[in-house]
């Protein structure tokens, strides 16, 4: 398996997979079919080392992410090898999972309806018509490309790995006017890096962007229009030095590219 393949592997398991739970929370269908159901959740891959994977704990008051794989889930979605995994999470592949726990069919069509709600979010090329949607695509795009940059330095990639060695204690933030919900963070000091939802209240961070409304998040973060227009035109503000601007940019393009 090439560093390509891992990387991107390590996108799907620790920044996209966990986004299922913000889906199922924010869907009140969702939120509804989940509530009935108890068990473990795990979506893996096979391995040279074995199995690689995130698993979801169902319980009536929640659902709780956590990485890596568990012996005996209630229901399993494992695919063959880390290319298959990868491939079918970026829509190059139409190989199916292994489904191990079938019989747990209620548990299986409401962990299919999650899963296909978040890959129709995720693969969406223009914005969604309505207002609540959009707020949830934003708040999935800041997550994922916050936890993204950091699980990247994590492994050892080599550029994000070497700005987060380099840097002192530093917090760069997405925001939309200052929304809460609709804000993350990253924080990054001499080789250490971690990502967190909402807005970084300690202190002011170090750079920020920040978007005056959810379409023009989605313009940038989509990649449908033009970042320094959207600086000019005032849907985005950068709050900080134009060169961290830029080099965020560049790592949240490595991000989203490993994740397509």
């Amino acid at each position: 398996m090439d560093n390509q393949e891992r990387y991107a592997n390590i996108i799907f398991l620790n920044a996209v997979l966990p986004l299922l739970k913000v889906i199922i929370e924010d869907d009140e269908k969702l939120t509804a079919k989940f509530s009935k159901l108890t068990g473990t959740l795990q979506i893996s891959a096979l391995c040279e080392e074995g199995k690689v994977g995130t698993h979801y704990e169902i319980e009536e008051d929640g659902i709780k992410v956590i990485k890596g794989v568990i012996e005996s889930p209630t229901l399993e979605l494992e695919f063959k090898s880390i290319e298959l995994f990868n491939g079918f999470f970026k829509g190059t592949s139409k190989k199916l999972p292994k489904i191990k726990g079938i019989r747990h069919l209620k548990l299986l069509m409401a962990s299919l309806g999650g899963l296909m709600k978040m890959a129709n979010l995720l693969g969406l090329s223009t914005l969604p018509p309505e207002e609540k949607e959009k707020k949830l695509l934003v708040r999935l795009y800041f997550y994922l490309l916050s936890s993204g940059i950091s699980q990247l330095n994590k492994v050892g990639h080599p550029e994000i790995s070497k700005w987060v060695k380099k840097s002192p204690d530093r917090v760069y933030a997405w925001t939309v006017e200052n929304d809460e919900e609709m804000s993350a963070y990253l924080r990054i000091k001499a080789g250490n890096s971690k990502a967190s939802r909402g807005i970084y209240k300690r202190s002011k961070p170090f750079f920020t962007m920040r978007f005056d409304s959810t379409e023009s998040a989605l313009g940038i973060l989509m990649e449908i229009d033009d970042m320094i227009e959207s600086t000019i035109k005032g849907k985005l503000v950068m709050e900080g030095a134009p060169e961290f601007g830029a080099q965020l940019g560049e790592y949240m393009t490595v991000v989203g590219g490993f994740a397509k």
